[in-house]
Order: structure tokens, then C-alpha cells, then sequence
């Protein structure tokens, strides 16, 4: 059964570690066209089915640091890239290593790189654990761009969903729905699928349908 914390009960600067599980450039599988994705180490949900749970471990991987994060910047300056995409581990749950890498990428790119996060937490609970105390978690959830909300539940897994692994997440385009609050459904969610063909692989494995443009792109990196 997943995890449900009480607001402010779980501290980014009480368990995270400042670790890294993996770094991935051009993908296009964690997010919208060629994306940058940083993986964090860490998590306390625990959701039953998940395909990183070696990374719910705050240790494992290892220690974000100045070298990955100039090679991530170097990597965003691509003409092809898209945006940023943070993943883990829980992204609100390392929110040093994810705000530091941030703060980089609006100082050089501005808006011209999106960011995409990943969280077990719904947007109303991110907002909880703002007015809990957690200026970290506003911080962070304030200089994305889309939000994939809520904990995987196995129960609900739709593997033909892009973006998601199960029905009760949501894509969220966060700048509209801080400013409504309430969540705000990406645009670019309505009717997206994956197809038949990747059923069965794992939601990193998986890959919504990819543009012309996008492929076009990702040769260019290759």
C-alpha cells in the first residue's frame, strides 16, 4: 500500500543525501520531444510495481556534483533539447540537488528549455506541504512546467497511457494551475496514448507517440 504522509512530516534536508540514481540525455521517453533527465535518489512512497525501486535507497547512485551538472547544461544547449526532465526517487524529496540544478537552467536557457517533473505527490498535497512549512516544495513545484502527479497504483496501471502508469495521474501544467489553484490538465494530455506495440515494458521503457520533428531531432544528437 503506498505511503500517505502528513503534510511536512517528510523533510527533503532530513532524508535526502544530495545522490543522483542516473543521468540520461536525449531521450524522448520522459517527457514531451528531446529531453534531459536527471533521476534522483530517494523515495519514501513505496509504491507496489514500481520500476526504479532500487532508487528509493537515498544512497544509491551517487553524489550529484558540479561535473554532471555542467555536462547537463552543456546537454540542454543542444538546438534539438526540448527541456529538463526530473525524475527518481522523488524529485520533492531532494529538493537541494533538484533546485540547484534548476536555479542553473532558468539562469542560462530562461523559458527556452520546459521542465518536466515526475512525483508520488498530487499537486493538492505539494500545496499542503507548502502551508505546512515546506518552502522548498513551492520553490521547486513554482519553476516547473508540467507535473505527472500522484503515487503509480498498481490497480489502476494503464500501460496504453502516455506520461503515466496508472489512471489516477495526472499531467498537470503547473504554472496555470498555481495560478487557479487548482489542478490545471497539460493541453498537450488530452487523448495521449501509447501504442500496442510497447504494452507490457516498463514506464521508462515506454514512449508516447513521437513526431516526425522529434525523430528528425534525435537523429541529429545520434
Amino acid at each position: 500500500m503506498v505511503r500517505v504522509p502528513e503534510p511536512g512530516r517528510w523533510r527533503s534536508e532530513k532524508v535526502s543525501h544530495g545522490y543522483v540514481a542516473d543521468y540520461k540525455p536525449f531521450v524522448m521517453v520522459d517527457g514531451q520531444g528531446v529531453r534531459c533527465s536527471l533521476y534522483v535518489s530517494g523515495c519514501l512512497f513505496g509504491c507496489e510495481g514500481c520500476y526504479n525501486e532500487a532508487a528509493w535507497s537515498f544512497r544509491y547512485g551517487r553524489p550529484y556534483d558540479d561535473e554532471l551538472e555542467e555536462r547537463i547544461l552543456v546537454d540542454l544547449a543542444h538546438e534539438a533539447v526540448q527541456g529538463l526532465t526530473l525524475m527518481g526517487g522523488e524529485p520533492f524529496l531532494n529538493t537541494r540537488v533538484c533546485l540547484r540544478l534548476l536555479h542553473r537552467v532558468r539562469e542560462r536557457f530562461g523559458r527556452s528549455r520546459d521542465v518536466w517533473c515526475w512525483s508520488g505527490y498530487t499537486f493538492e498535497q505539494l500545496l499542503a506541504e507548502g502551508a505546512a512549512g515546506r518552502a522548498d516544495t513551492l520553490a521547486l513545484l513554482d519553476g516547473l512546467d508540467v507535473l505527472v502527479d500522484g503515487p503509480f497504483l498498481i490497480e489502476r496501471r494503464d500501460l496504453s497511457l502516455a506520461f503515466r502508469g496508472s489512471t489516477n495521474q495526472r499531467v498537470l501544467d503547473v504554472p496555470a494551475s498555481l495560478a487557479a489553484r487548482r489542478p490545471i490538465v497539460w493541453a498537450g494530455a488530452s487523448d495521449a496514448r501509447r501504442s500496442d506495440a510497447d504494452a507490457g515494458s516498463s514506464p521508462s521503457d515506454l514512449a508516447p507517440t513521437v513526431s516526425h520533428a522529434d525523430r528528425v531531432a534525435r537523429r541529429a544528437l545520434l
